[in-house]
């Protein structure tokens, strides 16, 4: 992708996406700490999850591609996406979810998570939605700048949480408030 200003555009995710998707996942599962899977999925594997964040709702996918050639296939031109998802599975838990980002590595640094979260908190707005919470591997100044930008707080930090790339990883807590407050 050539340096300086791309068009672009955020929409829900889809099934044309789930090839790039993946490859994007996966991208990050080989080469970072960012998340703690620690084996590769495909296309196959993560059609659930990507089923799992319908249009609407409070669990979304948005994704970014690059929208100066309506021709490219929605998955040749991602640049990145984001989620909400179920905090935990028990009911009490259905007004918080876990939100997160990710950007493809051509993409970092130039404004696409911030693009991503505008959209999926503007998306929210009208849920019944209490919190957000993120987690993030540390370290990773970008992404706790990001959180920070919308208003997330600092809760706390598990440490040595997460074994992966033969070292231990902490992992940092944040929350945002969503909605009006009891």
């Amino acid at each position: 992708m050539p340096q300086g200003r791309t068009e672009v555009q955020v929409r829900p995710g889809r099934e044309a996406d789930l090839v790039a998707l993946t490859e994007l996942y996966n991208h990050y599962i080989r080469e970072t700490a960012v998340t703690f899977d620690t084996a590769a999925f495909t296309p196959e594997q993560r059609r659930p999850w990507l089923r799992s964040h319908p249009e609407d709702g409070p669990h979304r996918l948005l994704v970014a591609r690059d929208a100066r050639d309506a021709r490219t296939p929605p998955g040749e031109s991602l640049l990145g996406y984001a989620t909400s998802s179920p905090l935990r599975p028990k009911p009490a838990y259905s007004t918080s979810v876990e939100v997160s980002v990710y950007c493809a590595p051509e993409a970092a640094g130039r404004g696409i998570g911030t693009l991503l979260y505008t959209a999926l908190f503007e998306a929210l707005a009208g849920e019944d939605l209490h919190r957000a919470y993120a987690g993030i591997a540390l370290p990773n100044e970008a992404s706790a700048r990001l959180h920070a930008r919308f208003g997330f707080r600092h809760l706390g930090t598990y440490e040595q949480v997460g074994r992966k790339f033969d070292r231990y990883w902490d992992v940092a807590w944040y929350e945002k408030k969503l909605g009006p407050e009891d």
